[in-house]
């Protein structure tokens, strides 16, 4: 991608740039502070002020072999009321399927037309069509949604409304576009009036989501929302705690946890934190 788009794409999310003092005369150099030594990508700032947080990349590099520990999770008694997206961690997951059919040895079709015709909840009446999920199915990088908009309810198609393109623009600034990734969500179905699934209905989609995860057999999940991280993880921690550090799917799957695009589109300072995630998720894809 050549400088000036990336600029672009960067003043978009709202990440400010910084330029190496002694080329500040060249304004179409501009690039995120990088801490060589620590691998720290710091949106922003110099790396003497690190401003989104994260962890190295060679870190996950290694995670992605195999051959890295994974911080273990220890759920807090209660949910911090002020976390967005909040909702009860399932006791487990499962690779069994959703209600009302096993869908853990189905191909692509047919885990499709499974999925388009699912009633194993009340969500089937109030739905528009099924979000089944979009990409490449054989990706190296899945990423993870919570629950269908309005636009993707009229689609069929996840992440197509703002913050849709709001998560294109952050894949774009990375190098990557949404045909080379594979992306999903926690729920099939719109829950009405965009509210929060319950826990119900998430485990009403889980079996679906394993068979999507099992199909794929991607090297990274980027797990984005506090949704996608509780039901992925079963934990309740809120995003803030799970960012930044390494966790590991029941399917062996490393999972990055970053902020959801409407979160982001909400809290823009939060951006950068996001913006630091994915810039690390894509180093380590690289190799």
């Amino acid at each position: 991608m050549d400088r000036a788009r990336r600029q672009a794409y960067l003043e978009a999310l709202g990440v400010r740039a910084w330029v190496r003092r002694d080329r500040a005369a060249s304004p179409e150099v501009v690039e995120p502070a990088e801490d060589l030594e620590s691998g720290m990508v710091t949106p922003g700032g110099p790396p003497s002020a690190p401003a989104g947080g994260g962890f190295p990349a060679d870190m996950l590099r290694a995670a992605l072999r195999g051959d890295a520990p994974v911080a273990p999770i220890e759920a807090p008694a209660e949910m911090p009321r002020d976390e967005p997206g909040a909702v009860a961690a399932p006791q487990a997951l499962s690779s069994g399927g959703a209600a009302g059919g096993d869908p853990s040895d189905l191909d692509w079709p047919a885990l499709a037309d499974m999925v388009a015709g699912c009633r194993a909840c009340e969500l089937h009446r109030s739905r528009t069509r099924t979000v089944f999920g979009t990409g490449a199915q054989d990706a190296e990088l899945m990423i993870v949604g919570e629950a269908p908009g309005a636009d993707e309810d009229r689609l069929g198609e996840p992440f197509v409304g703002r913050a849709g393109q709001l998560l294109g623009a952050m894949l774009h600034a990375v190098g990557l576009t949404r045909q080379q990734v594979y992306i999903s969500n926690i729920l099939k179905c719109r829950p009405p009036g965009n509210r929060n699934p319950s826990a119900e209905e998430a485990a009403a989609c889980q079996g679906y989501l394993d068979r999507q995860i099992a199909l794929v057999q991607p090297s990274l999940i980027l797990s984005v929302g506090a949704i996608s991280a509780h039901n992925l993880l079963a934990t309740d921690l809120p995003v803030g705690k799970l960012r930044g550090r390494l966790h590991r799917h029941p399917r062996g799957v490393p999972v990055v946890v970053t902020y959801h695009p409407a979160y982001l589109l909400r809290r823009p300072e939060e951006k950068a934190k996001s913006w630091a995630d994915l810039q690390q998720v894509a180093r380590a894809l690289r190799g």
